[in-house]
């Protein structure tokens, strides 16, 4: 197989939960989309370079992370157009729909790297030492971000108001 095609498989494999992951951090489907978009072209940029990379994982939550602060820092991430078009009616959502959709927005009231740190650790199911390489903080840090984001979520979730 060439480059091209290695690039391809990874990136197939990958993709499911790089949306996840990426959903998670921007709070938003679309704006997920996007982010993985992003991440993907970096990395295909320098694919030639990082494909035999050891933990090749690791790198690409890098590239989307960073892709994810790069966005939180310019302006145009604040500007919303609209609310989105009315589509067809739909049927109320289960349970479990609406259990995440709580929490993702209890997800989105936290810290850039609170809401970080949860989802690379519980969404992408990323070990602490891995996380802290990601984000270029300590182990420690993790872990304390971890506790006080999971603390923030509980009591954000047992109040029962949501911003």
């Amino acid at each position: 197989m060439n480059d091209d095609d290695n690039f391809v498989a990874y990136v197939t494999g990958r993709l499911p939960v790089l949306r996840r992951v990426a959903t998670q951090l921007a709070g938003d489907a679309h704006r997920g989309d996007d982010l993985v978009q992003q991440a993907i072209t970096r990395l295909y940029t320098h694919w030639r370079r990082v494909a035999d990379t050891e933990n090749l994982d690791a790198y690409v939550y890098k590239i989307l992370l960073r892709v994810f602060l790069d966005e939180r820092r310019l302006r145009w991430a604040s500007v919303r157009l609209g609310p989105l078009p009315p589509g067809p009616e739909q049927p109320a959502p289960t349970p479990d729909v609406e259990q995440r959709m709580l929490l993702r927005d209890a997800l989105a009231t936290l810290p850039t790297r609170q809401r970080a740190v949860l989802v690379l650790r519980f969404l992408a199911d990323r070990p602490v030492d891995e996380v802290a390489e990601i984000l270029g903080i300590s182990a420690g840090t993790v872990k304390s971000q971890t506790h006080d984001g999971l603390g923030a979520l509980r009591r954000l979730l047992d109040s029962g108001v949501m911003p």
